[in-house]
């Protein structure tokens, strides 16, 4: 019999001085069991630094593979915004730059990240609407410290730093760009 997915619920309270955007967000989040607490949580920030009132997670790893795991759409359909995450093959973000006005990859995952993207940039630097962010190792992991499964947070942006804090801890996130879109 196949595990289920674990669910986690948050409350989010988003203060982005550089979009100037500041909300509450009650999100329900999936983990599915071959997703660590890591991956979830990249998600998680992912969310906070995109959050609209129409961004929203998928079934992700276990929908369909014609979607985003996060994705911004338009009344009508249309794909705004399109997050990916990891180490994606230049032919799924291909795809995925085709079908979204924007796409943002978040990658994580320490020293891989940098042979990935030597290995990669070449062939993605074509993609105007493409961004590429690393989230440095450490931040991924004292991010997954905060993993409860009910969650508080609070989500701090400014000036491209990210505070990430809960009642007892506070995490530093300084995301990389390695490729910014248009």
């Amino acid at each position: 019999m196949a595990q289920k997915a674990t669910v986690f619920k948050v409350q989010l309270q988003i203060a982005d001085m550089d979009r100037h955007y500041y909300a509450d967000h009650n999100l329900t989040l999936a983990q599915h069991p071959s997703e660590n607490d890591e991956r979830m949580m990249v998600r998680l920030l992912a969310f906070a630094l995109n959050a609209s009132e129409s961004l929203h997670f998928t079934k992700g790893l276990s929908g369909e593979t014609e979607q985003a795991e996060l994705w911004d759409l338009a009344l009508e359909g249309t794909i705004n915004l399109w997050i990916e995450f990891g180490q994606s093959d230049e032919k799924w973000l291909r795809k995925a730059c085709h079908k979204a006005k924007q796409v943002i990859l978040f990658c994580y995952g320490g020293r891989v990240v940098p042979v990935w993207w030597k290995t990669n940039s070449a062939a993605l630097a074509r993609y105007d609407n493409l961004t590429v962010i690393d989230i440095p190792d450490t931040a991924v992991a004292a991010m997954a410290t905060l993993v409860n499964r009910n969650m508080q947070l609070q989500c701090n942006i400014s000036e491209g730093q990210i505070w990430l804090s809960d009642a007892n801890q506070s995490v530093l996130i300084e995301p990389q760009i390695l490729k910014q879109g248009s």
